[in-house]
């Protein structure tokens, strides 16, 4: 058995389960945010109307709405705030950071174990060597609050293999984007991938982390890396909780293998209105932006900011352009202070937000006008989602949002790198 269906065997008591075959397993976490958390805690009370099992599984993060533009969204967290007290669940409220990023920075997802959310991008956890996944806030309030459990469908595997070093100012979210045009979207429905490879296997972990994010992108149920002697170095650093290491058998059997070799890769953007809209940065050079951000449920990590001060250093941004920084977490921010990271995209003339998720469906920090442009970090670019629908969004890796700013137009960072091989 491959690591999936050996999670998922043990979780619900079984010695092998198979592709096909209707599970119901023990969950480890429960992770929530603030919007799906309040429809979760009303079906829970109004509707399921049982006790909660497990407090201590549950975790509610505020990253949608860390500064609630009205009335009626500071209810909703106001009454969030009211059900975790009631049920007695773990509350991180407004300024903790990104709901995944929380999620790990506190011990809540851990090799080997069964991590649920309601954000799609939930399968990002399967980096550290979990089956992670999205579900239904009615799941969660009919199954998880009340028995601790969920029933999945066990999923066929498919192994995509990467191999390969990239050029200089290419990244891996550059080699993620590209392979999420290349995988397509709808071109991996219900199947678990497993992320593997040289190239992988040489990622630190929140390197790693970008790979299984795609995998709502593509259709996937969940995505994952085998967990090794860095995994558990990183977990480490997060939590004392203990964990079984599950890696899958030597001769477990797979419905594909897809190989991809990343060497030739330049920085890759992805635009409006489809995330498999994927192509090389000269395919979108020169397309005006107002708006650059690090932010998103695979941005404004400590890694990103350090790109973009690189490219930014004693330079200013384009006028006319606003540069949002959202840390993906307290600790990113704290980082990045003493690293000295943050006055330097302050002096280039960006701002700074608190820890959340960013511009994320035009909540947290105001919408874009149908005449306005942005190129981000974020995980998604679908029209509409920050503002009008008639906005355009960008996506690439941290140099290619800074150098974009810079230059008031989307630009390959590669015109900032020097022969003495810096930025």
């Amino acid at each position: 058995m491959n690591l999936v269906e050996k999670i998922l065997a043990r979780a619900s008591g079984r010695l092998k389960v198979s592709p096909g075959e209707v599970v119901v397993a023990n969950v480890d976490t429960l992770l929530l945010h603030d919007l799906s958390g309040y429809i979760t805690s009303r079906v829970f009370e109004n509707e399921v109307k049982l006790p909660m099992r497990y407090p201590e599984r549950v975790a509610m993060v505020f990253d949608h709405h860390f500064s609630p533009p009205n009335e009626e969204r500071a209810n909703i967290l106001e009454e969030n705030r009211a059900f975790a007290r009631r049920h007695g669940i773990h509350l991180f409220d407004c300024g903790s950071g990104n709901i995944h990023h929380v999620g790990v920075r506190n011990g809540f997802v851990r090799p080997g174990t069964i991590v649920v959310g309601s954000d799609s991008h939930t399968p990002v956890h399967g980096a550290l060597g979990c089956f992670a996944v999205g579900l239904g806030n009615n799941s969660h309030a009919a199954m998880v609050m009340p028995f601790g459990k969920a029933w999945f469908r066990v999923p066929e595997t498919i192994q995509i293999k990467l191999s390969g070093r990239h050029k200089p100012v290419v990244t891996p979210r550059d080699a993620a984007l590209w392979l999420t045009g290349q995988i397509g979207e709808g071109g991996a429905v219900y199947k678990a991938l497993q992320f593997t490879g040289p190239y992988i296997k040489e990622l630190e972990i929140w390197d790693r982390w970008l790979f299984p994010l795609i995998t709502i992108d593509v259709g996937g149920k969940c995505g994952y890396v085998e967990p090794d002697e860095k995994t558990i170095a990183f977990v480490r650093t997060m939590t004392e909780e203990p964990f079984d290491l599950v890696t899958s058998d030597p001769d477990s059997e797979y419905e594909a293998v897809w190989e991809y070799d990343i060497s030739e890769l330049e920085p890759q953007v992805a635009a409006s209105p489809t995330l498999g809209n994927v192509k090389p940065v000269g395919a979108f050079a020169g397309a005006p932006v107002q708006w650059a951000e690090l932010g998103g449920h695979g941005g404004g990590r400590l890694e990103d900011i350090r790109q973009a001060a690189q490219i930014l250093r004693g330079r200013k941004i384009a006028p006319g352009v606003k540069f949002n920084i959202v840390p993906s977490s307290r600790p990113v921010f704290a980082e990045a202070c003493r690293e000295g990271l943050v006055e330097i995209l302050h002096e280039a003339g960006c701002s700074w937000f608190p820890p959340c998720s960013g511009s994320n469906q035009a909540i947290n920090m105001g919408a874009m006008s149908k005449t306005e442009a942005m190129v981000s970090t974020h995980a998604r670019n679908f029209p509409g989602r920050n503002g009008s629908p008639d906005a355009m969004m960008y996506l690439g890796s941290a140099y290619t949002v800074a150098a974009s700013a810079l230059k008031g137009c989307i630009a390959d960072p590669r015109e900032f790198w020097n022969k003495g091989g810096t930025v």
